[in-house]
């Protein structure tokens, strides 16, 4: 017996339902169970087409913590991820753009390269929170893959020009943009462009925002003087 999870086919559930609904209360536990028996694993992956949210949730936070921990364990179900970025469930859409930004880590096939564009495709709206976390997970990415690292500052620049909910939500979101830049600034051939957009930012409307400008080029000025004695 099957199921069927966005047009991925599932392998039917070898934990009860009820095992697994009591579980869920500690996502990292329920983690812990999926790296040592594949049967959880399975289970927890089932837990996502849960009508209960606490269940399906639940399951979300387990998969993230398994991608962080025990990515290869994962990898495997690669494309399985990537069909959630598609789900008309935003909390299962940013589940899996954290999942896949730590299957980079194991991607000795070059999977990710293939779903660059849809990976980042949020960017520029019209969702803040997807936006921030493809920002987010574009950090962990570059430093996975450090070949990538002047493509993604360069689409996540795009944040600038992006049309969210209000002004103030992309106002949010670059403040999300600094720092997930500032996590790999030494990684781009070309930081330039990185440098020239933060310190526009220092004239942002929103004081978090401009702080954080603030903090990161005092970070770069840091480096400079540490590099120069």
């Amino acid at each position: 017996m099957t199921s069927r999870n966005e047009g991925i086919t599932l392998p039917a559930m070898a934990i009860p339902l009820a095992q697994l609904g009591k579980a869920v209360s500690n996502p990292r536990g329920l983690a812990r169970r999926a790296i040592q028996n594949s049967d959880w694993l399975g289970a927890i992956i089932q837990g996502l087409e849960s009508d209960t949210a606490r269940t399906k949730y639940g399951c979300a936070k387990a998969l993230r913590v398994i991608g962080e921990e025990c990515p290869g364990l994962l990898y495997p179900r690669f494309d399985f991820f990537v069909s959630l970025l598609d789900s008309t469930n935003r909390i299962l859409q940013w589940e899996a753009l954290f999942v896949l930004s730590h299957l980079v880590r194991v991607d000795t096939e070059d999977r990710f390269d293939r779903i660059f564009e849809k990976y980042f495709s949020p960017i520029p709206g019209p969702v803040m929170i997807t936006a921030a976390n493809a920002i987010r997970g574009g950090a962990a990415i570059a430093k996975a893959k450090p070949a990538m690292a002047d493509r993604i500052a360069k689409v996540i620049l795009n944040v600038e020009k992006a049309r969210y909910q209000t002004p103030e939500c992309r106002n949010v979101a670059i403040g999300h943009a600094i720092v997930a830049l500032g996590d790999f600034l030494e990684l781009p051939a070309n930081p330039s462009p990185v440098l020239r957009f933060v310190e526009r930012q220092l004239k942002n409307s929103r004081p978090p925002t401009r702080k954080k400008a603030e903090q990161f080029l005092k970070r770069v000025q840091r480096r400079a003087k540490d590099a120069a004695s």
